[in-house]
């Protein structure tokens, strides 16, 4: 969702039907006090595929967005009226592009562009062939900028110079990026801050602060910038504190240090106020502000929900107004559908009635909270959907990816997993153990050096919680997870016996040969402190494959082909090693696909599959 500059109107995404008949994405348009929504349509230019990434000129009067060009998969940026008027194509490209902001004056716009690339930009995507000459050809994700007078179109940013985030300066003269040199996906994780002249492309270091930073922001008045800075296992998934730096450079300032929240999204919407950001908040998500110059923190809004202006992200995020006054969201949680929200911030009315009528899969859910260690730890309890007084029921542990991030309440969780198995008669624990974002940095960083030993303690004990507080037959537990969650399935089975079945999804069997098989190793540096060469033993400390031996758990292991985070070649590594313990075990391999899947007909095996799983070894439902 977007909301245009004076707040009187909305522009979304939503489904629609294509020429062929089959389902894409359209914009629409409605005024934000009501009324009837207006798909505005490409016409007859359009080639049947989706349209996205829209952005409102400044003076409210066009859109600007992505959609499908001439070449069938390609992208092209088109520019029409607010009324879906006027229409036009207005770049010729080969490759990827992402993300088309206008230039303050509205005479430019920016967008980030991969010359002919080989696929999406992105970790999550499936990962290119992979043969000659390794590492000799690197694609390069650069800003363009286009000039909507005269039609020239050129990239602005160094060459070398990967951009994985941008935004234009108060007077347009100027971006700030987070970049590194390519490749993108693991230069991500040790990125600095640039200035980036938009006419000449003229760079200039910032800050190379040492840690994980993500969002950058002008202050309005173009002197400072602030962003995102903290321990992030994932690019998609930002968290941290905020920062301020002079946009000249110099040291950066932590505005919000010992945040009891995660920040994850910010904005700089007024000259001389503070910063406005959106949260992790304790398993639920909130909006603040932050005064950069006293570091007074405020909590404009905090609920059990989800909000994002980008459905599909897994971080928080909000469409402002120009002056920052109205806003619009997307907002969903395990009761409610995805719908957009609108109007003064935290005050919001909804705007959309999109799903009305739509049915909830799943059982009730409720949040829990334990102790383990020093920590006051939470998580959340979904029921079986149709659940029955005086049954007993089995319960099914779904731990999070990252592991920097957090089980937020969503109509439609990225591992969804965890509705169906509620709908099939389990109970589900989505924990949110050390390590996870919601309980500030220090809470974050409660893994590093430790993986899988404080965070199993975590589960184990929050397993205790929800099993003394619900009729769940303790002797009928798995557990299951995707990325992270699959590492830390592979990492469970060899440290316990405690759970009768287990999926491992995604995982990651040994720490000392993924350092070499994954796209993004540089990621493991500020959880391990060292390279895998460097000191070898701490990462043998913490990998399954070290104790593969005292597995005795059933477990179902799955993968896409080609995965960049968590390679297949781990799964392997897992399966042979559960093979040789002659533990009951099952590896699926789904072609092309990487660490998200995209074929539809891919994911529907994937949950079935692991439904079948755990109803046969854990006897679902059980009375």
């Amino acid at each position: 969702v977007a909301i245009s500059p004076d707040g009187a109107r909305l522009a979304w995404v939503g489904p629609a039907a294509s020429s062929r008949g089959d389902a894409v994405d359209a914009i629409y348009v409605t005024a934000r006090s009501g009324g009837t929504a207006h798909r505005v349509s490409l016409g007859a230019i359009a080639v049947a595929g989706s349209e996205h990434d829209l952005a409102w000129s400044p003076d409210g009067k066009r859109i600007a967005f992505l959609g499908e060009g001439d070449r069938s998969g390609e992208l092209a940026l088109y520019v029409m009226n607010a009324d879906g008027s006027g229409a036009r194509r207005v770049s010729d490209l080969v490759g990827f592009l992402a993300t088309p902001r206008w230039s303050p004056d509205g005479t430019r716009i920016a967008f980030l562009f991969t010359d002919h690339a080989s696929r999406k930009a992105g970790p999550l995507q499936a990962a290119s062939r992979d043969t000659g000459v390794i590492g000799r050809h690197v694609e390069i994700q650069r800003i363009a900028v286009l000039e909507l007078a005269g039609g020239t179109l050129e990239q602005r940013s160094p060459a070398g110079l990967y951009v994985h985030e941008y935004a234009w300066s108060p007077d347009g003269k100027q971006f700030v990026v987070t970049a590194n040199p390519g490749p993108g996906d693991n230069g991500w994780y040790s990125a600095s801050l640039f200035r980036v002249n938009s006419a000449t492309g003229d760079t200039a270091l910032v800050l190379k602060p040492g840690m994980q930073i993500a969002g950058p922001r002008w202050s309005p008045d173009g002197s400072q910038i602030a962003f995102i800075g903290g321990l992030m296992s994932d690019e998609p998934a930002p968290g941290g504190d905020v920062y301020v730096v002079s946009a000249a450079g110099g040291a950066a300032r932590d505005v919000t240090p010992g945040i009891p929240v995660t920040p994850n999204w910010l904005a700089w919407p007024k000259a001389g106020g503070p910063i406005l950001f959106t949260s992790f908040d304790h398993g639920g998500s909130g909006v603040g502000t932050v005064d950069p110059a006293t570091g007074n923190v405020a909590t404009l809004w905090r609920g059990d929900a989800t909000i994002r202006a980008h459905f599909g992200y897994w971080n928080g995020s909000l469409a402002l107004s120009g002056d920052g006054a109205t806003s619009a969201l997307i907002r969903d949680s395990f009761e409610q559908p995805p719908e957009i929200w609108s109007g003064a911030m935290g005050s919001w009315t909804q705007s959309t009635q999109a799903n009305r009528g739509a049915e909830r899969g799943w059982g009730e859910a409720r949040s829990v909270t334990w102790r383990s260690d020093s920590l006051k730890v939470q998580g959340w309890l979904i029921a079986p959907k149709d659940a029955v007084a005086g049954r007993r029921y089995p319960m099914v542990v779904v731990v999070h990816g990252g592991p920097a991030s957090s089980v937020v309440p969503t109509w439609l969780p990225a591992n969804h997993i965890a509705n169906a198995l509620s709908g099939a008669g389990h109970y589900v624990f989505r924990p949110n153990p050390r390590g996870s974002y919601g309980q500030g940095e220090s809470f974050t960083r409660g893994n590093v050096k430790d993986l899988g030993y404080g965070d199993l303690r975590d589960i184990l004990r929050g397993v205790d919680a929800a099993v003394a507080a619900s009729p769940i037959d303790s002797a009928r537990v798995g557990i299951t997870g995707w990325s992270y969650g699959g590492y830390m399935t592979m990492w469970t089975v060899t440290q316990t016996d405690r759970f009768k079945a287990a999926m491992a999804g995604a995982g990651i069997a040994n720490w000392q040969s993924y350092w070499a098989q994954n796209g993004i190793n540089d990621w493991l540096l500020p959880y391990f402190g060292a390279t895998v060469y460097d000191d070898p033993a701490i990462y043998a400390r913490s990998a399954p494959i070290t104790f593969i031996k005292k597995v005795k758990t059933p477990t179902l292991v799955i993968v896409g082909e080609h995965d960049i985070e968590c390679p297949a070649p781990q799964s392997y590594e897992f399966w042979q090693g559960l093979l040789a313990a002659q533990v009951r075990t099952e590896l699926v391999v789904y072609a092309n696909e990487g660490h998200a899947f995209q074929d539809p007909a891919h994911e529907r095996d994937r949950t079935a599959r692991t439904l079948a799983w755990f109803d046969v070894l854990l006897k679902a439902p059980y009375s």
